[in-house]
């Protein structure tokens, strides 16, 4: 057995021979032969050439290799929490300040196509969010957005809202939605007012995220938590980099799907982020399936997870990474400089090294992976960004990544991509 598959698979979780049947399959679509052999090789390079900067030997145990990568996070997490004035969340309502600035040089998202404010006012009288206008002691929907402001009302309803309400409000008021009740505007991203903690936490058992985002009205939001976990800087920011990429995406398919008479659930089925079901290969014929989101957070066996498939989830993070060149250049310091651009390429990169038991242990060099797995303190070390993008990276070698994400763009609805 080809000792490229053996990694490969390995690392997928799937059988060898469903690899080699793949890329036989592949390889006589596109006539692009040994590319599993060529991804093999870059990952090895890129392995080698990370351990060279990391002044490890090759035959590093896997503890020393995954130490010296979250110690080299560390230190570029301090060095961001500086680059952003070390930001205060809990001061930061007014003015997002620094943060918001640095992330819209790293990336400036264009503007996009979102539900237009006097329309949600207009769904929101018609289905009151009670829980917010008792919280805030306001009498009407009107006065609650008035006094509270648009983008914070809205985002505060998926935590102060039951999910009755919000199944309700969304199976309901986004069916009648026309194109009229659309409008191009600019990306908004907010830090929420401390006093919406007190409204999380009142309605909510578990821990919420602290960067979340409403495809639909365009808006991405920080929740105002204290930073004091190493790791929660790059987190945070880079989760801000992820939606400013992925508000955006799904923006451009709102605009594909406007005009169709069936839009309301097209529309519905993106916001859901709809994963089809069900067998991929039939009839001979090659079939990816498009997966919006990461089913590992959910169950890491699901079955979809074995079976050929795309992410556009790994492809915003894809390109979050790749705005990491402008970012290093900011955080330069007259000590040399802090680098964030080593990472850039590494996403779907990773290799087994030998832990002190002798046993094989899976390691990531993903970005996003170890940023998790710094603020967990190494309690649960993230895999699941990495075999995702790895996915990507097949089919972007076979195809090409611009045609990748056409092909994505034109059947996630469908779920699936036949070649």
């Amino acid at each position: 057995m080809n000792n490229s598959f053996v990694k490969v698979a390995k690392i997928l979780r799937i059988s060898q021979g469903d690899l080699m049947n793949l890329d036989q399959q592949m390889t006589s679509i596109t006539g692009q032969a040994s590319v599993i052999d060529a991804i093999v090789a870059e990952n090895n390079a890129l392995v080698e050439k990370t351990l060279v900067e990391l002044g490890l030997p090759k035959d590093s145990l896997a503890e020393e290799i995954y130490g010296a990568l979250i110690n080299k996070l560390s230190h570029i997490d301090k060095h961001l929490f500086e680059l952003l004035d070390k930001p205060d969340l809990g001061n930061m309502s007014s003015t997002c300040g620094k943060m918001c600035e640095v992330a819209f040089q790293v990336f400036a998202p264009p503007k996009g196509l979102f539900i237009k404010n006097e329309k949600v006012t207009e769904l929101l009288n018609k289905y009151k969010p009670d829980n917010l206008l008792k919280h805030f002691g306001y009498s009407s929907v009107g006065e609650l957005v008035e006094k509270e402001g648009f983008a914070s009302v809205v985002s505060a309803l998926r935590f102060a809202q039951d999910q009755e309400w919000m199944h309700k409000f969304f199976d309901e008021a986004y069916s009648d939605l026309k194109p009229t009740d659309f409008e191009e505007r600019d990306v908004e991203l907010i830090v929420l007012d401390k006093k919406w903690v007190e409204v999380a936490e009142k309605y909510l058992e578990k821990k919420y995220h602290n960067v979340s985002h409403l495809k639909e009205f365009g808006v991405i939001f920080i929740t105002p938590i204290k930073i004091d976990i190493p790791g929660e800087t790059s987190r945070m920011f880079t989760l801000i980099l992820h939606y400013l990429h992925e508000v955006p995406f799904y923006s451009a398919l709102f605009r594909r799907y406007i005009g169709d008479s069936d839009f309301n659930i097209k529309f519905k089925s993106l916001l859901r982020g709809d994963v089809p079901s069900g067998q991929i290969m039939e009839g001979g014929q090659v079939i990816w399936r498009i997966v919006q989101r990461y089913l590992a957070k959910d169950n890491e066996n699901d079955p979809r997870l074995f079976q050929p498939h795309v992410n556009p989830e790994a492809e915003h993070w894809f390109r979050a990474e790749g705005d990491f060149q402008r970012l290093s250049r900011m955080l330069k310091k007259d000590d040399g400089g802090v680098s964030l651009s080593c990472w850039t390429g590494l996403d779907f990169v990773g290799d087994f090294f030998k832990d002190r038991n002798g046993e094989e242990v899976l390691v990531s060099f993903n970005f996003i992976d170890l940023t998790m797995s710094l603020v967990k303190k190494g309690h649960i070390k993230y895999l699941y960004h990495h075999q995702e993008a790895l996915w990507n990276k097949i089919f972007s070698e076979y195809m090409g990544r611009e045609t990748m994400n056409r092909l994505i763009d034109e059947n996630i609805i469908r779920g699936f991509i036949e070649l």
